[in-house]
C-alpha cells in the first residue's frame, strides 16, 4: 500500500467532489426540469438544509457521502461481495458491470421495478440526451436503497434528498466513478479494509491543515471539527500489541491449553495471575473502542474473538454473527467515522460468512449525538446518575465517550423502554422525541462499565482548544488527567472496565514524566497494575514526521498491583 499515493488520491478525489456537488446544487436551486419536478420533497429538503445549515456544510456532507458510498462499492466490488460489480468494469471493459448487465436485459431483483424505466430510456422510447447516464443514476441510487437492508448506518433511505446531489459526471473517461477504481486498485482492496480507514484519514487530512492554521490564529476547534483535528489511524503493529496483551491476555489466563498465542505475535509472556476475571465462554466477553474512529481496532478484536469461538467448536458460519452480536463496542464522536467502523466490521464479517448480508445483523457502533430528552413529560424518573449521564448528552458530541454512566444502568434503561413500549406515554411523548429518548439510551448503554477490554487510541488535544465547555467538563471530571484528552480518556476507559478488566492504549509519553500529571502517575500506579509497555518516542506514526508526537503504548489491568 502507497501511503503517499493514497493521500494525494483521497485528497483530490474529495476536491472533486466538493466542486461536482457544488456544480449540482447549483443547478438544483435554480431550475425547475421534468426531473426536479418529480422529485419536489427531496429538493424541498435540500432547500432547508441550505438555510440550517449553510451552503458549504451541505456541500461538504453530500459530497463525502457520495464519495463513502461509491468507495464502499469499490471495495465489496473488489472483493467479490457485490454480484454484478456495482462500480467497477469487467476487465478489458470500461463501463461498470451493473450498466452492462442492465443493457443487456439482465437486471439484478433488487432493481426489477425499475426494469420498464430503465427500458424505455435505452429504447428511446422515453427522451434523454445522455440515456446511458440516466440509466446508470437510476441503477446507482436504486442499489444504494437496496444494501440499505444490510448496512442501513451506510445506505440510508432517508437520504433520498442527496440522489438530486449525485454528481452528474459518472460515465466520462475522467468521472468520479472511473477514477474511484483506478485511485483505489484491486490490490489495495486485496490488503484487507484497513485501506478505508487510510482513505479517511486522508480525505479529511487538508480540513485538519484548515482547523490547525485556524487555531493559530487563536480561533477555537469547534466540536464539528475536532474530529479532522484528533483522527490518526493507529499502525496494525500497535493494534496487535494492545490488543494481544488485553483481550487475548485474558483469554490464555482462562484457557492455558489454548493455541491462541501461536497466532500473537506481539504478546508479551507474564507470570501467572491469580486473580483475573473468569471468562469459560468467548460469548461472554464485552470489548469496546471509545474513540474508534474507522474501526482499526475493532476489526483486530474480532480477529482473535474468532479465533476463540473456533477453540471452542463453534459453527463457522455462525461466529461473526455472533461476535458482532455479543462481543465488540465501538463509539465515535464523528458519525462519518462510526460509519466507516460499522462497514469494516460488516467486511471482516462477510470475510467469513459468504451469507452475512442476509443476516440483518448491526455493528454495535454508535455515533456521539447532541440529544435533549426532557423526561420531565414522562410520569417516570431515573436515577441520579443515568439522569446526570442523559443531561450531559446534550453535549454529547463535545463530551465524546468521557460522559460517565452509572454501573447497572442498563437494567434502568431496559424499565423505561418497557414502559415506552407499552405505550404508556404516547399521549404525553411524541414519536421524535421517544426516538431520542431511545437514541440516547443505545449510546448510554454502550458507556456502562462492563468490559473486559477497553483498547482504543484516544484524541490527542488540550481540551481548552475546543472552548470553555470541554475545558470545565474535563477540569472537573478529570481533574488529574485535565491537561490534555488522551490522559482523561485513560481515566475514563478505566471506569469503563470490570474489576480486572484490561486496558490498552497508545497515547503521547508526556504523562510519565511532566509535573502536571503527578498525581495521574500516582492514582494508577496506587490502583492499577501495569501489565506491559513499549516507550516508543518519536516516528510511531508513519504519516507524522519529525518528534512531534512522541509516544508510549501500554496495557493496565484494572487491580491494585500485587503488594510485593
Amino acid at each position: 500500500m502507497n501511503l503517499n499515493s493514497l493521500k494525494k488520491f483521497a485528497q483530490e478525489m474529495r476536491r472533486e467532489f466538493i466542486a461536482q456537488v457544488g456544480s449540482r446544487l447549483d443547478f438544483v436551486l435554480t431550475h425547475d426540469d421534468e426531473y426536479l419536478r418529480a422529485h419536489g420533497q427531496e429538493k424541498r429538503a435540500i432547500v432547508e438544509m441550505e438555510k440550517s445549515m449553510g451552503r458549504e456544510a451541505l456541500i461538504d456532507e453530500a459530497a463525502y457521502l457520495w464519495f463513502n458510498r461509491l468507495a464502499a462499492f469499490r471495495y465489496m466490488d473488489a472483493r467479490g461481495y457485490t454480484s454484478p460489480r456495482v462500480i467497477s468494469p469487467r476487465p478489458g471493459e470500461s463501463q461498470p458491470e451493473l450498466l452492462a448487465e442492465i443493457k443487456a436485459g439482465r437486471a439484478p431483483d433488487q432493481l426489477k421495478s425499475l426494469a420498464p424505466r430503465l427500458e424505455g430510456l435505452l429504447s428511446g422510447r422515453i427522451r434523454s440526451s445522455q440515456p446511458d447516464r440516466e440509466v446508470y443514476m437510476e441503477v446507482l441510487l436504486g442499489t444504494c436503497n437496496a444494501w440499505a437492508d444490510a448496512m442501513p448506518w451506510l445506505f440510508s433511505k432517508v437520504e433520498d434528498w442527496a440522489g438530486l446531489l449525485l454528481p452528474q459526471d459518472i460515465l466520462s473517461p475522467a468521472s468520479l466513478v472511473v477514477r474511484m477504481t483506478e485511485g483505489l486498485s484491486e490490490g489495495d482492496c486485496a490488503q484487507g479494509v484497513e485501506i478505508i480507514g487510510w482513505l479517511y484519514q486522508f480525505y479529511i487530512s487538508e480540513k485538519k491543515d484548515e482547523v490547525f492554521a485556524a487555531l493559530k490564529k487563536n480561533v477555537k476547534i469547534t466540536k464539528e471539527n475536532i474530529p479532522a483535528a484528533t483522527q490518526l489511524f493507529t499502525p496494525h503493529w500497535i493494534v496487535r500489541f494492545m490488543v494481544e496483551n488485553s483481550l487475548g491476555r485474558l483469554w490464555l489466563l482462562n484457557h492455558p491449553e489454548s493455541r491462541l498465542k501461536e497466532k500473537m505475535k506481539y504478546y508479551v509472556e507474564f507470570d501467572p495471575e491469580p486473580d483475573f476475571l473468569k471468562v469459560s465462554d468467548p460469548a461472554e466477553l464485552k470489548c469496546l473502542d471509545p474513540c474508534c474512529g474507522s474501526g482499526h481496532i475493532l476489526a483486530y478484536f474480532f480477529e482473535l474473538l474468532y479465533s476463540m469461538y473456533e477453540e471452542e467448536g463453534y459453527a463457522p458460519q455462525e461466529i461473526p454473527s455472533l461476535i458482532l452480536r455479543n462481543n465488540i463496542y465501538g463509539i465515535d464522536i464523528d458519525e462519518r467515522a462510526a460509519e466507516l467502523a460499522a462497514f469494516t466490521l460488516a467486511m471482516v464479517a462477510r470475510e467469513k460468512d459468504r451469507r452475512f448480508f442476509e443476516r440483518g445483523v448491526v455493528p454495535k457502533v454508535v455515533a456521539m449525538r447532541d440529544i435533549d430528552a426532557d423526561l420531565r413529560k414522562l410520569n417516570v424518573r431515573l436515577s441520579p446518575g443515568l439522569q446526570e449521564s442523559l443531561e450531559l448528552l446534550k453535549d454529547g458530541r463535545t463530551y465524546g465517550s468521557l460522559i460517565p454512566v452509572p454501573a447497572g444502568a442498563g437494567e434502568e434503561i431496559m424499565e423505561v423502554e418497557s414502559a415506552l413500549g407499552s405505550h404508556r406515554y404516547d399521549d404525553l411523548f411524541s414519536t421524535s422525541e421517544r426516538d431520542d429518548l431511545i437514541s440516547a439510551f443505545r449510546i448510554l448503554e454502550c458507556l456502562e462499565p462492563r468490559y473486559h477490554a477497553v483498547v482504543t487510541n484516544p484524541p490527542y488535544m488540550n481540551p481548552g482548544v475546543a472552548g470553555p465547555k470541554l475545558k470545565d467538563f474535563v477540569a472537573k471530571r478529570f481533574a488529574d488527567s485535565k491537561s490534555d484528552l488522551f490522559a482523561a480518556f485513560m481515566e475514563r476507559s478505566l471506569q469503563a472496565l470490570r474489576k480486572c478488566g484490561y486496558m490498552g492504549m497508545i497515547n503521547q509519553q508526556s504523562w510519565m514524566f511532566l509535573s502536571s500529571y503527578e498525581a495521574l502517575r500516582k492514582k494508577l500506579l496506587e490502583n492499577e497494575t501495569i501489565v506491559v509497555m513499549a516507550h516508543l518516542g518519536a516516528h510511531a506514526f508513519e504519516t507524522i514526521g519529525g518528534e512531534v508526537v512522541q509516544t508510549t503504548t501500554f496495557v493496565l489491568k484494572h487491580a491494585k498491583p500485587p503488594k510485593e
